[in-house]
């Protein structure tokens, strides 16, 4: 059965309110949450941006909730800190962790001041950092001199089982590549079609584990606005790569974004006051395979979508499966 969590926005919420919020959503019936983790927001109407790795170890005590973060590991992360993060979050809270793991964006990679490689860099960055992060957590001492530097690293606490790394993807090509040593997929809402091309990619290559989804929503109970806070808060979020990756500044973002037609951002949110067309829309995501669907609201105010997707849209869908 799918399990349905609840995604932490740190980039749109005080730290405090999401902790509130997340522990609330473990009261109303979500089985799971995620987290991101950005060093910039993509607006500065969204105008937070809290560290989600001090955040992680207060929700995981706080609630009982299995969480997941998305963490870009080899500019602004040295990977053998993701690893020591990792292992400590897993040893204390066994069973409850994994780990999301993609080649980032400008936005928060920029502050390093080294300058922003082209993807293929990135790419082959990232599967250096997994190597590494890998051999750290299987207890070994690591040394390695390539697109990231190692020298003698070893984790002195680690958990006794491993947790998963899963690869992010939002295109074909890419969820092929992270068959090749993820250990699950992560991927955003996009039409049923290509996400059911991503998921075929990435099984024929081999591809093993769960399939996890992060799906944006906005919901209020008048349609006007469901759509106003859409908008207002996620119209800077609708550029695709390479767009999205390159921009450097939340100013960048709203800039660009200023002219940006509301019929736009409902290609990238479920928009709706009905909450029979999110549960439609739910239940076609479930069809695809997917183990693990994450809902992002994305409003600022959070408990209302808590407390109806808990109450009228979650019992669906679990009844329907």
């Amino acid at each position: 059965m799918t399990v349905f969590g609840f995604h932490a926005s740190h980039e749109q919420i005080h730290p405090a309110e999401l902790l509130a919020a997340v522990t609330h959503a473990e009261r109303a019936g979500f089985d799971a949450a995620m987290s991101s983790d950005h060093f910039s927001p993509w607006s500065a109407r969204q105008g937070h941006s809290g560290f989600a790795w001090s955040w992680l170890g207060a929700a995981l005590q706080a609630t009982n909730l299995p969480f997941g973060v998305v963490n870009a590991p080899g500019q602004r992360y040295h990977p053998a800190i993701i690893a020591q993060a990792i292992g400590t979050l897993a040893a204390m809270y066994p069973g409850r962790f994994w780990a999301a793991l993609g080649t980032g964006e400008a936005s928060n990679e920029h502050i390093t001041g080294t300058g922003w490689p082209r993807k293929d860099v990135r790419a082959a960055r990232l599967r250096e950092c997994v190597d590494v992060i890998r051999a750290l957590l299987a207890g070994e001492e690591v040394s390695h001199d390539g697109l990231v530097t190692v020298d003698r690293a070893k984790l002195w606490t680690r958990p006794e089982q491993p947790p998963a790394l899963i690869g992010a993807a939002v295109s074909v090509e890419t969820a092929r590549w992270c068959a090749e040593w993820a250990d699950g997929l992560i991927t955003v809402n996009a039409p049923v079609e290509h996400l059911r091309r991503m998921i075929d990619a990435y099984r024929d290559a081999g591809g093993r584990g769960p399939l996890h989804l992060q799906v944006h929503v906005s919901w209020a109970p008048e349609q006007a606005e469901a759509e106003a806070v859409a908008y207002d808060q996620w119209r800077s979020n609708v550029f695709a790569p390479p767009v999205c990756w390159d921009l450097e500044l939340a100013d960048h973002f709203d800039v660009v974004s200023e002219q940006v037609p509301l019929e736009r951002v409902t290609s990238v949110v479920n928009v709706s006051a009905d909450l029979g067309r999110h549960v439609g829309w739910l239940e076609e995501y479930v069809a695809l395979g997917f183990d693990q669907i994450a809902l992002h609201h994305v409003g600022q105010e959070q408990r209302a979508f808590i407390d109806t997707f808990g109450a009228e849209v979650l019992p669906k869908l679990r009844t329907a499966a």
